[in-house]
This record gives C-alpha cells, sequence and structure tokens, in this order.
C-alpha cells in the first residue's frame, strides 16, 4: 500500500519518471500456506508462485484487521485499525427511499465517511484511471461509501459481502446498474461464474485504458471474492482434484454445502491463480510489464485452521 501512495511524489508535473500502472489483488480469506510460493504442496498455483519467484515475496506483515469490511477499510485508507472507520462486518440501515429507488436487495456494510481518503481517490487526483472489480463492502450505492464517490470511475461486482456469499449471483452491478448473470439462480451450480467476470472486467478496463490513452496510467483493483465460502467452481475444475486431496465432510452452516468441499476448495484457489495469470499476460501482451506494479495479498487469513 505505501507503493501506491508514494506514487504522487515520483509523478510531480515535468519529473523524468513515468508513472507506474497499477494493479492490486486481494484474495478473499486466503491463508498465505494455500499457494505453492509459501510451502503448499497440493492446491496449483505456477502463475502466483511465478510472480513471487520474478518479484519481492513478503514474508514479514500484519493484516489490517481480522474480518472482511474493516481490514478493506485498513486497506484503502491507509489507516491502523485503532484509527479506521470501519471496526466490523455490521450492516447499517440504509434510507428506505435509496433502497427502493436503487432496487437494493442486500444491506451493505458500514459505509467509509466523505472525509476518508482511498487509494483510489488519491491515484484519481494524480491523473489514474480507476476501476474496481469484485467485492467492496464499504458501503452501499446512495451511501457516503459509494465506490463511485470513494474514488472509482468503474465499479463492477458485489457491494455487499453478503451478496458475495454465492458466486453464481443472479445479478452484479456495474456501478449503479444491475446486470443480470446469465443462466443463475443462486444455487450451488450456474453458467455465469463471478470470479471469470471479475478477471475479463478487469481485463476489458485494462484494454480500453490503453487504447483510450496508453499515457494515463491506470489503478486496476481486484479485490476476488474467492476462496470465501461458499465453496463453489465450475465441476471441472473440481475434478482435477479427484483423488488428489483427502475428502471430508462438509462442515460448514449458513452457506450451500459442497459434496467435495476439499477439492472443491483447492479448485476455487487454482481458478483464482489462472485469473491472475490473464491479468498478467495483458499486461505483457500490451507491452506494459515495465511499467506496471501488480500487487497480490489477501485479506485477513484462511477459512481453515489447518
Amino acid at each position: 500500500m505505501s507503493n501506491a501512495f508514494a506514487v504522487e511524489s515520483a509523478t510531480d508535473p515535468g519529473s523524468a519518471t513515468a508513472r507506474p500502472n497499477i494493479v492490486l489483488i486481494v484474495a478473499d480469506d486466503l491463508g498465505y500456506s494455500e499457494l505453492g510460493c509459501y510451502g503448499q504442496a497440493k492446491i496449483r498455483t505456477p502463475r502466483l508462485d511465478q510472480l513471487a519467484s520474478e518479484g519481492i515475496k513478503l514474508t514479514n506483515f500484519y493484516s489490517g484487521n481480522a474480518v472482511c469490511a474493516p481490514s478493506r477499510c485498513c486497506l484503502m485508507t491507509g489507516k491502523h485499525p485503532g484509527h479506521a472507520h470501519v471496526r466490523d462486518n455490521g450492516d447499517p440501515k440504509i434510507d428506505p427511499a435509496i433502497r427502493e429507488k436503487l432496487e437494493l436487495e442486500y444491506p451493505g456494510q458500514y459505509p467509509l465517511p466523505v472525509e476518508e481518503i482511498t487509494i483510489a481517490e488519491h491515484l484519481k487526483s494524480v491523473g489514474y484511471r480507476t476501476g474496481a472489480f469484485g467485492k467492496w463492502g464499504l458501503g452501499h450505492f446512495g451511501t457516503t461509501g459509494d465506490p463511485n464517490d470513494q474514488g472509482f470511475d468503474l465499479f463492477y461486482g458485489f457491494n455487499c459481502q453478503r451478496h458475495a456469499h454465492n458466486h453464481y449471483p443472479k445479478f452484479l452491478w456495474r456501478n449503479r446498474v444491475k446486470e443480470v448473470q446469465p443462466g443463475n439462480d443462486r444455487t450451488l451450480h450456474g453458467e455465469t461464474y463471478s470470479q471469470d467476470q471479475f478477471v475479463n472486467e478487469a481485463c476489458d478496463f485494462i484494454r480500453r485504458s490503453v487504447a483510450e490513452d496508453k499515457t494515463q496510467p491506470f489503478f486496476a483493483y481486484l479485490p476476488f471474492a474467492v476462496p470465501h465460502l461458499s465453496i463453489q467452481v465450475p465441476e471441472d475444475e473440481v475434478d482435477e482434484y479427484e483423488g488428489v486431496i483427502e475428502e471430508a465432510e462438509y462442515e460448514h452452516r449458513g452457506y450451500l454445502k459442497h459434496p467435495r468441499p476439499r477439492a472443491g476448495y483447492a479448485a476455487m484457489v487454482t481458478r483464482m491463480d489462472e485469473g491472475v495469470g490473464q491479468v498478467v499476460d495483458l499486461i505483457d501482451s500490451l507491452g506494459l510489464g515495465e511499467n506496471t506494479l501488480i500487487l497480490f495479498t489477501s485479506d485477513n487469513g484462511p477459512t481453515y485452521n489447518r
């Protein structure tokens, strides 16, 4: 995060230093030992392992907080959890008129206040295009935490964390507009996998940014919703782990039950790794590799204590 906030000093008008593009990818409830580069032997993560081997691997650090919303607040604002505005995953009351006007089906979390300055706001103020693709969780549309009012030109994904508890949603948000996801009915399986959508939309954002003005840098924030429960991923990915990982009974409450939970979880991580590879490959194909900072992290640690 300090790298992002240091951009301004290196990009004052007249500076010879080119402003780097920034891609910030955040997994949801991923433990560090679930990646090959940190010792994982069964779950395949070749693209993230490659990033680690060719870049810098961090091994001594703290999460911003222990759960989703406050951790993301710390990340977006750079504040210590003792100073950050969002302290838990609570759902505030939204003005009924706003809720009806925008057809908000999920409550959203405590909104960032107007006076908070996010990474996106800072980067936008020094000329960056900004886009977020994934799970927001810092205020619904129509509140002060609206991502479009917190520095993002484009938001695509789950605004509310509760909406993100199913990876085959009936709709996703494009700014304040709902987009129906074909073939999905919020059950265990569907036709349009939200994780893939986030990667595709982020890639489209990068392509458009380059096509419109290659000299203008971009900030692409990808707060993925995987591998947070529910365990859901296309079945062909799960089949790849059949017999590779010793299976167990599904043990979590409040989420859809998966018949092969360990294979399914591993498959979610691998699918995410493939998406990271898509983004990296696009950046390289556009000739942006030497001037793009790619950061990968998790929001607050693993689901499983093993």
